[in-house]
């Protein structure tokens, strides 16, 4: 099977008239679509239940997006059934024919790439620039999983011997579970679903309350693309109703989970339990969260380094695993930064609106959510010297507008939680080493950056700040499928990176078969 080398999807120009008018027709037509109701999806039924669950739109929370039905456990049960059963089959399947129906899926994607940019525009909040360059990401997903299974599937080459022909091949391990977040939601959700579908397994999907008409259009496509009925199934409900039955349940063989550190801790502890009938350990796959810090040196650019702090801290209101949440600054640029970080914050707020209209600052995903922004808010003065005092705009639904703080202490709880909102800290160091050891000094290692010409201290920062993706002169956030293979250490996760070469390697099993041939006497 020869494919060109894989590229990554263009990204879309919104500045184009010509695409604003299409993104325009796109808007109408998912709006005349709002309101419907999503059933769950388990083999080749559709399954309406009981209670349903109104996704809201974040900047207008009286628009209802769709009614998501809400699963129960003896659902999840009926869904790893039929997951099981379809497994037989889908692991047999060609893996040439396996990446065939998920180029085909990538390309229904492309082709409906704009209706989906609308789709998050209402559900979660998300501008088309930032759902743009997610969206790419997902169609890259499907590109980039059908090369690597490719690849995957001649095995690996091992020593030989002159009496045996030995093979080193790899297998997929069966039913998978893969709980998925709503702030990115169509790349982190077909991320751990392409390539557990790319390696032969089979998938219950549970998404999050707040992207679930999200997820269950992603699994039409797949499932208009050719995977077969019950190799992917949707579970749509609340995690907590469902969390032990998914993770527990003797027959899953691994979980794959993007969220908060709490659920992550939980998930993993309740995988490693051992139920009467299993016939295996359980592999888990978290990634949860980070704080990460930019350090910017005395040998920055610094009005440049401003604008990439900001986009990253500012892009989808913070709401990002990657976004910069803390700014680690020398003595003899501090002044100069606070300046034009102040700036930059000020001029994305007032840019605030609703995210169908394209606007670049938007709201926070739900009430919970702003309120627990404004909590860190509201104690910053305790913290720091309040710069940039954020507050609540109730025109654009969940909105607040940014904070930034300087002279945080690193121990400050502004220095060392993850907020997920738009609080910046701007925190001071002695030196780049100082600095170095202080952006370590927190419980995650997910993301950071650092901006400086100097190429000693690039080297320097290389070698000591322990970070799953390092950046340097350019922001913490925009990865690409393989070009910045993402994941993350402590607690941030398990440490797999999607869009990696290697990614694979977690949803597989590596089989030895030796054949001798040549017998005694011959």
């Amino acid at each position: 099977m020869a494919l060109f080398p894989f590229s990554n999807e263009p990204l879309l120009d919104f500045t184009n008239p010509d695409e604003q008018a299409r993104m325009a027709v796109a808007v109408r037509e998912v709006k005349a679509r709002l309101g419907r109701r999503y059933p769950l999806i388990i083999g080749d039924r559709r399954i309406e239940t009981p209670r349903w669950h109104a996704s809201r739109c974040p900047d207008h929370p009286e628009c209802i997006v769709g009614e998501v039905a809400l699963g129960e456990p003896a659902h999840v049960i009926r869904a790893i059934d039929v997951a099981s059963q379809a497994f037989s089959a889908w692991s047999q399947v060609s893996v040439r024919e396996r990446a065939s129906r998920l180029l085909r899926a990538g390309d229904l994607l492309r082709q409906r790439r704009r209706e989906f940019l609308a789709w998050m525009a209402f559900e979660v909040g998300k501008n088309f620039d930032q759902a743009d360059g997610e969206l790419g990401e997902a169609i890259d997903h499907f590109e980039w999983n059908a090369r690597q299974i490719l690849k995957w599937g001649e095995g690996k080459e091992i020593q030989p011997l002159h009496t045996e022909i030995n093979e080193y091949r790899y297998r997929p391990l069966g039913v998978g579970v893969v709980i998925s977040p709503w702030n990115f939601p169509t790349t982190l959700p077909l991320g751990m679903v392409v390539a557990a579908l790319a390696a032969g397994n089979t998938v219950v999907l549970k998404p999050s309350e707040e992207a679930s008409v999200l997820a269950y259009l992603l699994v039409e496509i797949l499932l208009q693309a050719g995977i077969p009925a019950g190799a992917v199934n949707l579970v749509s409900g609340i995690g907590s109703e469902l969390s032990e039955t998914l993770v527990e349940e003797p027959r899953v063989r691994f979980v794959a989970f993007v969220g908060s550190r709490r659920v992550g801790t939980e998930i993993a502890r309740r995988a490693a339990s051992v139920a009467p009938g299993q016939m295996h350990l359980r592999r888990v796959m978290t990634e949860m969260g980070g704080k990460n810090a930019t350090l910017v040196t005395e040998q920055a650019e610094v009005e440049w380094a401003a604008a990439e702090i900001v986009r990253a801290a500012l892009g989808y209101q913070g709401q990002k695993c990657s976004a910069t949440s803390r700014v680690i600054t020398m003595p003899g640029i501090h002044d100069q930064l606070i300046e034009h970080l102040r700036d930059e914050m000020e001029k994305t707020a007032q840019e605030r609106g609703r995210a169908i209209d394209n606007r670049p600052y938007g709201a926070l995903i739900t009430a919970a959510a702003r309120d627990k922004v404004e909590g860190y808010m509201a104690a910053a003065a305790q913290h720091g010297k309040v710069i940039l005092q954020g507050a609540r705009d109730e025109k654009w639904g969940f909105t607040v507008t940014p904070t930034l703080v300087d002279d945080v202490e690193p121990t400050s709880p502004l220095a060392q939680e993850e907020i997920f909102g738009p609080v910046l800290s701007v925190v001071p160091a002695r030196s780049l080493e100082d600095a170095v050891r202080i952006a370590n000094g927190v419980e995650y290692a997910l993301t950071g950056a650092a901006f400086t010409r100097d190429g000693a201290e690039l080297d320097y920062v290389r070698e000591h700040f322990y970070v799953g993706n390092l950046y340097l002169n350019r922001s913490s956030t925009g990865a690409m499928a393989g070009v910045h293979p993402f994941g993350g250490y402590k607690w941030s996760g398990t440490g797999p990176k999607v869009g990696g070469p290697d990614y694979l390697g977690f949803f597989q099993e590596a089989q030895v078969i030796t054949e001798r041939v040549r017998y005694p006497g011959s």
